[in-house]
């Protein structure tokens, strides 16, 4: 059955184009909370897919700015994806995938990412798993530091208006060394990063600064949920972000989260598996430490893609690419001096799109795929090459789910 899919018109649509996927989520929508999400993703960027008059389908995509290893280039946050119950296993989807990339393509944004709900979804519209990430608890009992840390900053709390100013220059700082992470306009630092709704203020969010050498170089976004238990404190502290310029703005805020007051547990989420903390604590598998899958990757533009990041040595690669859906991206593509082009050498490695936006942020490594089946080696030595051009440290980390 053919649906029609195009861009969203106007306000009306574009709220009835995210139902479908709220609907899931249970989170309630409200025109207020609406018009606020129209404040960070475009209308135009909200596909929808109509049966007759009936919107049954959804699929938006934020126009970010993604650091990548070594830069930036522009990425298509695909996000508030969902088809009505009423009409699965129809080809609402794919199509709204077709139609999305296309989108997508004609924009100049070389790739696309998203978090998947289900990690079955996207796959078979040339995703690829391109990071890892995963959450910790770590008991009051078992969280010194290995080694002693001579304190020199000075944490205070602030507002949330202080923070839009204090907190953006931090996460940038980061946002230049970690592939994975988009930049924050100030509507998306208010509304999505320090907004404090209604039915949170239970749980408040606190807002951290640490001030060291007379700037702020760390901050924390954090919440207590408080619990007794036979008159015995079973808090636990949840962080939502921590971050810091330098190693040593890093461990103090570290510390300063880990030792506030009647605390039973600190947890995190969506840390990286090199996050400095599972060095910094002398007991690290008390933190037990769960690991999932985080960012996936999709190449809209090999070349483009490829051409966008910078690598770890000099050599080149030839790729024999497979990509079912979008299909400029078909065909050989050299790797060389850090730029993509079209070529008819021979290749030396064939792989599916989706196994090269695995390998594209320098965290899976083509040796990995390879075992798993999931790249081919055409060349002696080729598999070799191809992960001492593209790996990279540190680790590609997005802290947040968009």
């Amino acid at each position: 059955m053919a649906f029609d899919v195009r861009a969203c018109r106007n306000f009306d649509e574009f709220g009835r184009a995210i139902y479908p996927v709220d609907q899931f989520f249970g989170s309630g929508l409200t025109d207020e909370r609406i018009e606020r999400f129209s404040r960070l993703l475009d209308t135009e960027r909200m596909h929808a897919a109509f049966d007759g008059g009936e919107i049954v389908g959804g699929a938006g995509a934020f126009s970010f700015d993604f650091s990548v290893p070594g830069g930036s280039v522009p990425c298509a946050g695909v996000s508030v994806v969902g088809v009505l119950p009423t009409h699965r296993r129809r080809g609402v989807l794919r199509a709204m995938m077709d139609v999305q990339l296309l989108d997508v393509h004609e924009r100049g944004e070389p790739i696309a990412a998203l978090f998947a709900s289900e990690e079955t979804i996207y796959g078979r519209f040339g995703y690829g798993i391109a990071s890892w990430h995963g959450e910790v608890e770590i008991p009051r009992e078992w969280n010194a530091f290995a080694r002693p840390l001579e304190r020199r900053g000075t944490v205070r709390f602030v507002t949330s208006e202080e923070a839009c100013e204090l907190f953006p220059p931090v996460y940038e700082a980061l946002r230049k060394e970690r592939p994975g992470m988009f930049a924050r306009s100030p509507a998306w630092w208010e509304l999505r990063r320090l907004r404090m709704p209604e039915e949170e203020k239970a749980t408040p969010k606190r807002f951290a600064a640490l001030e060291l050498d007379g700037s702020t170089q760390a901050y924390a976004v954090y919440r207590t949920a408080p619990k007794f238990e036979d008159a015995v404190s079973k808090a636990r502290l949840e962080v939502i972000e921590a971050f810091g310029v330098t190693p040593q703005a890093t461990a103090e805020m570290w510390r300063f989260l880990l030792d506030v007051d009647l605390t039973a547990t600190t947890a995190a989420q969506l840390l990286p598996a090199d996050h400095p903390l599972f060095f910094l604590l002398a007991n690290p598998r008390r933190a037990r430490y769960r690991v999932y899958d985080s960012l996936w990757i999709r190449l809209v533009d090999v070349a483009a893609a490829l051409s966008g990041r910078a690598y770890a040595t000099e050599g080149s690669i030839v790729f024999e690419v497979h990509d079912a859906v979008c299909p400029w991206n078909e065909g050989r593509w050299k790797l060389e001096s850090g730029t993509a082009s079209r070529t008819d050498e021979a290749a030396e490695l064939a792989l599916e799109v989706d196994a090269l936006g695995s390998a594209y942020l320098g965290a899976v490594s083509f040796e990995e795929l390879r075992a798993a089946g999931r790249v081919e080696e055409l060349a002696d030595g080729a598999v070799r090459r191809a992960d001492a051009l593209l790996a990279w440290r540190p680790l590609p980390w997005c802290p947040e789910i968009f």
